[in-house]
This record gives C-alpha cells, sequence and structure tokens, in this order.
C-alpha cells in the first residue's frame, strides 16, 4: 500500500492531502511523522484534487515530510461479549489496565440503517427505579428518551442511578447497559469509574470515557463506538440494552469545531447545517427489529446552553427522539433529587408500555390525575403570592398541598433509592388521598373504589 507526502495544510484537526488515488468517504487513514510516530484518521471530505482527513490524536508534529498511507476500509471496532464489565477510551481501547478484548467480529462503527418495515413496535417497560420516569415519563424498550438538563444539575447522578437500577422486569440476566461519556473532565471520568466498581454494575456494563483533553474529533466517534457495541449485544446476543449518552451537547460542540476547521458556511448559532442529519444518525440507531430477541434503547443527556430550550441542539433533538426528561433548576435549588420536572417532561411511547399486562391497571389513571393536580397546585403558588393562602377554596388548598407533597415525596427520592413500580404506584395513591373525591376527575369509579383512600392532611409517607 502506498504512501504519499502530498499534505498541502494542516487547520485544527484537519490535514488537507492532494488526492492520488480513488478514496471513500470514511475511510480509515494511517499517518507516520517524521520521528516515526504513527496517528490515526478518517477521510472526512473528498473530491477530485484534495482529501480533508480528521486526526484523532491532534495534528502536532505533522509537517510536509509526514507520510499518508490510506487502508481502504471504515473505522470498524472490536466486538465481543468480553467487553461487559470493561471500561474503554472513546476510541474503543481499553483504558482500564486489563488486557486487551479478543472480538468475535469486527463492525463499521457506522451501523446499518433499520429497515422501517423490519422495525418492531416498542411496548415492554423498562423500570428505573425512578417514580418521575417510571410513573409520569416511562421508558419504553427500543424507545429513545432524551435528558434535557442544565449546567450544574446532578444529570450525571440521575444518569448512574438509572445505570444502576435499569431493567426490563423479569428478563434481568439479558439486560445491559452501554454508558458514554463524551467531554468529561478526568474527576468526572473517576466519579464514574469509582461508582460503576464500587456499586457492581460494571459487570453488566461497557463505558466507553471521551475526556476533555481529548481530541475533538475522537468525541464524535464515541457515540458510534458505543451504539456498535450495543447493537451487537442486542441483535447478535439478544440482549436488551439501554445506552445512555452523555454529554450530547460536547458531541455538538465538537461538530461545531470541525465545522469551523473546514470553513462551512454556519447554519444556526454557528453549528453546522447537517446536525440534525449527523444527530439523526445516531438516534434512530435505538429500536426493535422483528424476529431479533434483543433491543436497543437510548437515553441521551444534554445541557441546554443557558437552560434555553429552544437552543438548536435541544431543539433538533426534541424533534427526532420520542419525547424528554426536564430537570428543573428551581427543584435542585430547593434541595429535591433527582430535580425532575413532571410538567414539561413527556414520554410519547408511555401508553404503549403500561397498564394490566406490564405494569398496572391504575398506571395511566393516577398518573394522568397527579400530573392534572401538581400542575394546578403549581398554578395556585403564584396566586397565593398575590392574595395570600386564606383568600383559597377548600378544594384550592389541597391541591397547593398536594403540589408540595409530590415534590417532598414522590419526586425525592434518595441518590440509592430503587423503587419498584408497585412502590411508586402505591405511593401516588397515598398522596391523592390528599385531595376529596370529588376533585379527582381523571379517576374512574372502578379505580377509587379499588386504591382511593382519602386522608385530608394526615398522609404518611417514609422520610428520604
Amino acid at each position: 500500500m502506498k504512501e504519499y507526502r502530498t499534505i498541502t495544510r494542516v487547520a485544527g484537526p484537519l490535514v488537507y492531502v492532494e488526492k492520488t488515488e480513488p478514496i471513500g468517504y470514511g475511510d480509515q487513514v494511517r499517518v507516520r511523522l517524521g520521528d516515526g510516530s504513527i496517528k490515526n484518521g478518517q477521510v472526512l471530505d473528498t473530491s477530485d484534487d484534495l482529501v480533508v482527513v480528521q486526526i484523532f490524536e491532534g495534528t502536532s508534529g505533522i509537517d510536509r515530510n509526514t507520510t499518508v498511507r490510506f487502508l481502504g476500509e471504515t473505522l470498524k471496532l472490536g466486538v465481543s461479549k468480553d467487553m461487559l464489565g470493561r471500561i474503554l477510551s472513546g476510541a474503543g481501547k481499553p483504558i482500564d489496565g486489563g488486557a486487551d478484548i479478543i472480538p468475535d467480529a469486527k463492525l463499521d462503527i457506522s451501523g446499518a440503517a433499520i429497515n422501517p418495515y423490519s422495525r418492531d413496535s416498542p411496548a415492554d417497560f423498562i423500570q428505573t427505579g425512578i417514580s418521575t420516569i417510571d410513573a409520569q415519563n416511562t421508558l419504553i424498550r427500543g424507545q429513545k428518551l432524551p435528558i434535557f438538563s442544565g449546567s450544574g444539575l446532578p444529570h450525571n447522578r440521575i444518569a448512574l442511578q438509572i445505570a444502576r437500577q435499569a431493567k426490563v422486569v423479569g428478563q434481568e440476566e439479558s439486560f445491559a447497559i452501554v454508558f458514554a461519556a463524551m467531554g468529561i473532565t478526568n474527576e468526572e471520568a473517576q466519579f464514574f469509574m469509582k461508582d460503576f466498581e464500587q456499586t457492581g454494575s460494571l459487570e453488566r456494563a461497557i463505558v466507553f470515557l471521551n475526556l476533555a483533553d481529548d481530541p475533538a474529533v475522537e468525541r464524535l466517534i464515541t457515540p458510534k463506538m458505543a451504539l456498535t457495541a450495543a447493537e451487537y449485544l442486542a441483535y447478535e446476543r439478544g440482549m436488551h440494552v439501554l445506552v445512555i449518552l452523555t454529554d450530547m451537547t460536547n458531541y455538538c460542540e465538537s461538530l461545531r469545531e470541525i465545522g469551523a476547521a473546514r470553513e462551512e458556511i454556519p447554519g444556526r448559532r454557528g453549528y453546522p447545517g447537517y446536525m440534525y442529519t449527523d444527530l439523526a444518525t445516531i438516534y434512530e440507531r435505538a429500536g426493535i427489529i422483528k424476529g431479533k430477541k434483543g433491543s436497543v434503547t437510548q437515553l441521551p443527556i444534554l445541557t441546554m446552553i443557558g437552560d434555553d430550550i429552544t437552543h438548536p441542539i435541544p431543539d433538533l433533538t426534541g424533534y427526532i427522539t420520542e419525547g424528554q426528561i426536564t430537570l428543573s433548576r428551581e427543584l435542585h435549588t430547593r434541595g429535591v433529587y433527582p430535580p425532575i420536572d413532571v410538567l414539561p417532561s413527556l414520554s410519547r411511547l408511555m401508553n404503549l408500555g403500561i397498564g394490566k399486562d406490564s405494569t398496572r391497571d391504575d398506571h395511566k389513571q393516577i398518573s394522568d390525575q397527579m400530573y392534572a393536580a401538581y400542575a394546578e397546585g403549581r398554578d395556585l403558588r403564584g396566586l397565593v403570592a398575590i392574595v395570600g393562602e386564606e383568600a383559597l377554596s377548600a378544594r384550592d388548598k389541597s391541591l397547593l398541598k398536594f403540589a408540595e407533597l409530590f415534590e417532598g415525596h414522590f419526586v425525592k427520592q434518595g441518590e440509592r433509592e430503587e423503587r419498584a413500580i408497585k412502590e411508586t404506584l402505591d405511593l401516588g395513591w397515598k398522596l391523592i388521598g390528599s385531595i376529596e373525591e370529588q376533585h379527582l376527575s381523571r379517576l374512574s369509579k372502578e379505580m377509587k373504589q379499588k386504591h382511593y383512600a382519602y386522608t385530608g392532611d394526615n398522609v404518611r409517607v417514609k422520610a428520604v
């Protein structure tokens, strides 16, 4: 295979090479520096005259004497069931001090698009152990449900809690987690590794860690590496896999950085115009394939810059995915963990995975009733600030009280507290007992007879 000394320009993480043979998009590149050291790259763009190569290890030391060799194959990940329990770099290399992984196969990290006709409809409930997700914004096997967070909010702690606790009830033995962190600090990386190792959840997990000081271009392949491993476990090994991607904002910032280095015409807020398509190639790799035993479920996490939900990253993510779980800075400031705000949150596939045969027959009704009562109770707080609580009717006072109980006992739970779905729904009925029966319009007469008991202000709930 020929080596060429035809580098004409270096710009950031990109190298421009005069074209000397037919080159395919995404082809791997081996770069040899003057001192004999090797760097790896990937073809980012190709034309009749020029090839643009992104270098994974950075471009320092590259000059006109550097040789370039095109390998004629795309970037692949060596996959094996032995990857479970391992911690890998964002490029898929072991960083836990263990032995190299002997692969059963090498798979293209771009994956293969799932034929829409071959997709099966998501239907199975995934229990996260977190009440606000399980009851109000239920995660369904095969779904992609992002978490919209903000700077300084505990999205990483929530991600770890979900990684520890998530399970398909009754199928725990075939459940796995693929956890990919992008652009995190060394401190955060140590926090993740320590938690996985101490809690024993590493045994059923594959962890990919891309650090903040790693090259930006490596950040672009980290989620693709993670999803390739997930697809192997799901479709070749028959496992149900939950993929947690944090933080997609760092991924998009890397896209913008590469776009700027290529001198592309920017789109909204400087992000490349193809960011929607790029994000879709990641999110659409979730799903269930007919005839295959396993599944891939995605829980991407992104921090909204300036807490702005209209920012391009959450905006485009919302178009592609099936709902969102939104974290509240106000709840976090008041010491509520996890600070999940159920009002702007939504799981569009929730109704497919709840009910008599999956969770419980009262799930939909108690969820709707709590949502309605909490929304009205929250609105009443603004009125109280103007007229005072004494001016409220007895009904309004009970709704105001419910909003306080809901945040203090249902939303709030311990970081190591795992609630089964039955426990979560029973807790919902306890709290709704603080409201008189005639004010509960979302509950059927049958459900009230079966589960409802009026307690007024005397709600007894285990303290967190």
